[in-house]
């Protein structure tokens, strides 16, 4: 009987153990909004641009995701990646090949994802949807090039956003055509045809194949607001 007294003490210690539960995390959630927000409201008008972490520098995206940060860049826009390689590291190399600046969010993963080394500012983020926040909060674009999963994500999070009017809208490009037509297609002849996204809806986005055609999409988006 004291026995069983002493383990339900003991679990009743661990479970109102203030640090143990869940309401410990909010303090760390609220530690990483407050340090986004303090350095990313102090770097202007930027665009977020996401892709693939794993194309290589000799791919063709590598080349053309340097060159549209690039062209962005010269339009005095910073430039905010996911900080690690492939198409992030090549828009970040475009970033400071036109003398522009760059800001990295790196996430905290199991496999540790390290920020490239042409990423001026890093900020590190253990939570996904915090670190979501920051992409869409400061940015005044996305661009969409070719990726996975992650990719994806950011895609729909943006138009979702836009569409249900939680943001105001921006230009959302999807870089690459040829890539992005089956999905397109799929949009078109499933999705819409089943009436679950409307005409508007497959407007909330454009199309480029060309770098200097993201940078035009989003000084003409700027030009007649």
């Amino acid at each position: 009987m004291v026995k069983i007294k002493s383990r339900v003490k003991k679990d009743l210690l661990v479970k109102d153990d203030f640090t143990q539960e869940d309401t410990w995390r909010i303090f760390r959630i609220m530690s990483e909004f407050v340090d986004g927000f303090e350095i990313l409201s102090k770097i202007g008008k930027a665009v977020s641009i996401f892709g693939s972490a794993r194309s290589k520098p000799e791919s063709k995206h590598y080349k053309l995701a340097e060159e549209i940060a690039y062209q962005i860049s010269k339009l005095g826009y910073a430039i905010i990646t996911g900080s690690g390689p492939g198409l992030m590291e090549a828009a970040n190399k475009g970033a400071r090949r036109a003398g522009g600046f760059s800001i990295g969010l790196n996430i905290q993963l199991p496999r540790e994802q390290k920020p490239n080394r042409f990423v001026d500012t890093v900020l590190s983020f253990r939570y996904f949807f915090v670190r979501k926040v920051m992409f869409v909060k400061y940015a005044k674009a996305f661009v969409i090039l070719p990726g996975g999963y992650g990719t994806f994500d950011e895609f729909f999070e943006a138009i979702t956003l836009i569409q249900t009017k939680r943001i105001a809208r921006f230009p959302v490009i999807l870089f690459d055509s040829k890539y992005w037509k089956p999905l397109l297609e799929w949009l078109k002849s499933t999705v819409y045809n089943h009436g679950n996204i409307s005409k508007e809806d497959m407007e909330l986005f454009v199309l480029a194949d060309e770098p200097k055609e993201v940078a035009q999409a989003i000084k003409k988006f700027y030009d007649k607001t």
